[in-house]
């Protein structure tokens, strides 16, 4: 049976149909981001707070619930709602900015992204909108009594849902072609009484002439008759559209321009700003809105009482095309788009339970809404616009103000569209895994603009995340190149050896900016800095060490063995075409000898990164004076050097002969001098295996990475030993530190308090934890077995020991034999409601005890890996 959606995904490749055009690229949260801050001293969440945004025009993009947008976000749609209560129109999702929360920023919203496919020619959104009074100031209030030992104060936890007083908002769209675009909104009253509502489907141009030159200004003007009025969009960047509607009970227009007024008293030039919609909404008074039949803002406006338990549909055509029946085909479109999506899906893990097609199946779509349009040019930033008023002059020399090249306008995969709508460097990486499942061209596409000369800096370092281009992400992006090219070549039978080339060239920069910039005793190991894991350190990683002196990361020295190990594999298999390549899978060999080297050596002068004793890798502070101590912590900062592994089968080593000679020259000159015999094991007539650890620390890292009072809980693998329930403590030129478990939210203010590498579960980690074991099994088969957990007497291979490992990861999702799911922990009551039940969220997080979901609730990004480990398990 051919599949319409790889079909889309083929004339795509080919240049053929433009699917790509319009998708959900609209932010849920442009307001309180840094490319919106052009105050003086970088205070992004102030200078453009929630408030201010239904008043004021955004210059580098636009915001909105449910929405969709052209690839370069000049054309937006989305929905606006009002229960007759609010003191404001809903028109995008309202949370807590850092400052705010007692955990950070934070997101105070219900809504689930359900459907979506790789071509976005269908997608379901759902919003849970109260009938009662949202609680702006509540929520704001409570949260800030609370301290960072006490729970979020949440949405669910106001009460504003009790007794389903509440409407589910369904937002879909199918696309009947590249350029034409279905809408269906269906509101319904959950509750048992009628309830009122107004909706305003809202398409607004992104105000570009504000701010610059245009050749002209777009325009939405109203055409047709009464009985069946349209308005036709005319946009010198995105050309010509109609909105085809349902008869309205009126017509709103104005212009998407700031009320100068409302937020700086100055005078405005016309009334008809952005806030007009909401103005008239709120006080019932439409003349203003309805006076004008043009504009650059416009929705039809519809207002309902929906009896209890019913629902009611509004659609909607937005079209190149000019049509005289746009609904006539409506239904049918919809029906063969929905059935298209789940042929989709049930392919790609067809034997999987009903419970993990659904999360599968959302986690994929939470990935797919959380594609986002994103534009930011530092350097104009830097300086402002021709039109506005300059910007202050400290700010040249403030936030970003080295990455003057960096010029980002494309469609990028965000970790979250409203707590984390910009990308970071590693998350991104981690999403292409996942992306590769679905739409491996697209992961292809998103790995290689990091490298491209606007986005990578001229020195070769990946700009980490936009609050700070410098800092320093994990250097997993050669990783996540051979996890496409393998899932890509599965799907297709075909190896992309220009794909792995193109970022092969590229990364090649990258990691001599590693070596160059990050290793600064020239001994391989490796500073780094954070290095993502935020708060896992007694102190901030990356603002120095206490008392000026340095620190060696086992950390930031296994996660350049790693890019050493994916580099050297990548030049074997693009060797296998071009045996130019051949030298550089020895470069890259020597560089990761040197690292496992450095790492495993036993100093006699210096404090050791290897405990023998206690069998764990700490990492190694040196003062100025020479003193050196390590920082027993035993967190996954040590045990990230087992994700340091690559098998090499004889079948390869024997296509490449000067590979091989060199293999045998360092086995037999380096391991004359040395302890640790880097390639262990090895015959020439036989499999090779590289491993940043020998086998007899390994083993004793796995024991300890799958002892249940240490790192492996009923849901995976913590952050931190549980050991640290008692704090380690450390005094650093003459100060104090410490660092003890903490399962769940962060209770120290390092990096906002809004994420906590303390004791939690991440996805991404377990994820390369679970890929390497299985990576030590394919080298030596049933040879290694540990007991799973330690102590249990059970004894399991490590391909055994992975999928169970799969299997606590999935279970936080899956429904329990009471139908609980561990994500939800603290609200089971809601969601065991038949308008819940099977509703998922993507944490950032979880618990390391419950499951419970932390941090950002819809970071599909890097949790929708959840997807690929279902899979994984079946395909096994």
């Amino acid at each position: 049976m051919k599949n319409p959606e790889k079909i889309r995904l083929s004339q795509q490749q080919k240049e053929e149909k433009d699917w790509l055009k319009w998708g959900p690229y609209l932010s849920e949260r442009q307001w309180g981001t840094v490319r919106e801050d052009y105050s003086a001293g970088g205070d992004a969440w102030n200078y453009f707070p929630h408030d201010h945004a239904r008043s004021r025009a955004f210059r580098w993009g636009e915001d909105g619930i449910a929405g969709i947008t052209d690839r370069y976000c000049n054309m937006c749609f989305s929905i606006g709602l009002w229960n007759g209560k609010d003191p404001i129109i809903k028109e995008r999702l309202f949370g807590l900015t850092g400052p705010q929360g007692n955990h950070g920023e934070d997101v105070k919203e219900l809504y689930y992204y359900l459907e979506n496919t790789p071509s976005h020619s269908y997608m379901k959104y759902l919003y849970k909108y109260s009938q009662k009074a949202y609680p702006y100031n509540q929520l704001i209030e409570e949260n800030q009594k609370r301290n960072r030992k006490e729970l979020e104060y949440e949405l669910l936890d106001t009460g504003i849902f009790d007794d389903n007083t509440y409407f589910d908002v369904s937002t879909e769209y199918a696309k009947g072609d590249e350029t034409d675009i279905l809408i269906k909104i269906t509101i319904t009253n959950r509750s048992n009484q009628a309830a009122p509502i107004t909706l305003l489907p809202q398409m607004v141009m992104r105000n570009h002439w504000s701010f610059k030159e245009m050749s002209r200004k777009p325009v939405i003007s109203k055409k047709g008759l009464k009985s069946n009025p349209f308005v036709k969009i005319d946009h010198p960047y995105v050309g010509k559209y109609n909105l085809y509607f349902q008869k309205a009970a009126h017509l709103f227009f104005t212009e998407n321009e700031t009320n100068r007024e409302k937020l700086y008293q100055d005078k405005n030039d016309h009334p008809y700003k952005k806030d007009v919609f909401n103005d008239a909404v709120c006080t019932n008074d439409f003349s203003l809105a309805t006076k004008n039949s043009s504009g650059t803002k416009f929705a039809p406006l519809y207002q309902e009482i929906i009896s209890g338990g019913e629902s009611k549909t509004f659609q909607l055509r937005l079209t190149e095309e000019t049509l005289e029946s746009p609904f006539s085909d409506f239904d049918s479109i919809f029906e063969a788009r929905q059935k298209e999506c789940e042929l989709f899906y049930n392919n790609i893990a067809p034997k999987a339970s009903e419970d993990q097609k659904n999360i599968l199946k959302q986690a994929f779509a939470g990935l797919l809404w959380t594609k986002q349009y994103y534009n930011y040019e530092v350097e104009r930033w830097l300086e402002g616009d021709s039109k506005t008023t300059p910007p202050p002059q400290q700010r040249k020399n403030g936030r970003n103000s080295t990455w003057k090249t960096l010029r980002n306008h494309d469609v990028l995969s965000m970790p979250d569209a409203w707590e984390y709508p910009w990308y970071a460097a590693w998350d991104s990486a981690f999403h292409c895994a996942s992306f590769a499942s679905i739409d491996p061209e697209f992961a292809k596409e998103q790995l290689l603009l990091f490298t491209k000369e606007w986005y990578m800096s001229p020195n070769g370092q990946i700009p980490a995340y936009e609050w700070n281009f410098s800092d320093v992400n994990p250097p997993v992006q050669a990783w996540a190149t051979l996890q496409i090219y393998s899932t890509d070549k599965k799907i297709t039978g075909e190896p992309d050896i220009k794909f792995l080339k193109r970022m092969f060239n590229k990364l090649s920069l990258n990691f001599n900016w590693w070596v160059n910039r990050l290793d600064r005793n020239d001994n391989n190991v490796f500073q780094g800095g954070f290095l993502g894991l935020d708060n896992i350190g007694v102190f901030d990683r990356s603002h120095g060490v206490p008392g000026g002196g340095f620190l060696d990361q086992v950390d930031g020295t296994a996660w350049m063995a790693l890019y050493s190990l994916n580099m050297l594999e990548m030049s074997l298999r693009i060797a296998e075409h071009d045996d130019s390549y051949e030298d550089m899978a020895t470069k890259y060999f020597g560089h990761f000898v040197f690292i496992a080297e450095a790492l495993n050596k036993m100093d006699t002068d210096k404090a050791n990164v290897w405990d023998d004793i206690e069998g764990f890798f700490y990492d190694r502070l040196t003062l100025p004076d020479g003193q050196s101590t390590t920082i027993k912590i035993r967190s996954i900062a040590g045990m990230l050097s087992l994700a340091a592994v690559l098998t090499i089968k004889k079948s390869v080593l024997d296509k490449f002969p000067r590979f091989k000679a060199s293999i045998l020259w360092f086995q037999k000159y380096r391991a004359e001098n040395l302890k640790y015999e880097v390639i262990q094991q090895y015959e020439a007539d036989g499999d090779l295996l590289l491993s940043l650890v020998p086998k007899d620390r390994m083993q004793k890292l796995v024991t300890t990475l799958l002892d249940e009072n240490e790192f492996l809980s009923e849901y995976g693998i913590r952050s931190l030993s549980k050991i640290h329930e008692k704090a380690y403590q450390i005094k650093i030129a003459g100060v104090e530190y410490s660092i003890d478990y903490e399962p769940a939210e962060s209770t120290v203010p390092l990096f906002g308090g809004n994420s906590n590498w303390r004791g939690p579960i991440w996805m991404p980690m377990n994820y390369l934890f679970i890929q390497a074991l299985r990576e030590y099994q394919w080298y030596s088969g049933n040879d290694f077995l540990f007991e799973y957990p330690t102590g249990s007497n059970k004894l399991l291979n490590l391909k055994q020991v992975s999928d169970e490992l799969s299997k606590r990861l999935i279970h936080m999702f899956e429904k329990d034999e009471k139908g609980n799911r561990a994500i939800n922990k603290n609200y089971e009551k809601y969601y065991q409601d038949p308008h819940f039940k099977d509703l998922i969220l993507f944490y950032e997080y979880f618990h390391g005890e419950n499951g419970r979901g932390l941090g950002a609730s819809h970071q599909t990004g890097w949790t929708a890996m959840v997807a690929n480990l279902i899979e994984q398990l079946e395909q096994d």
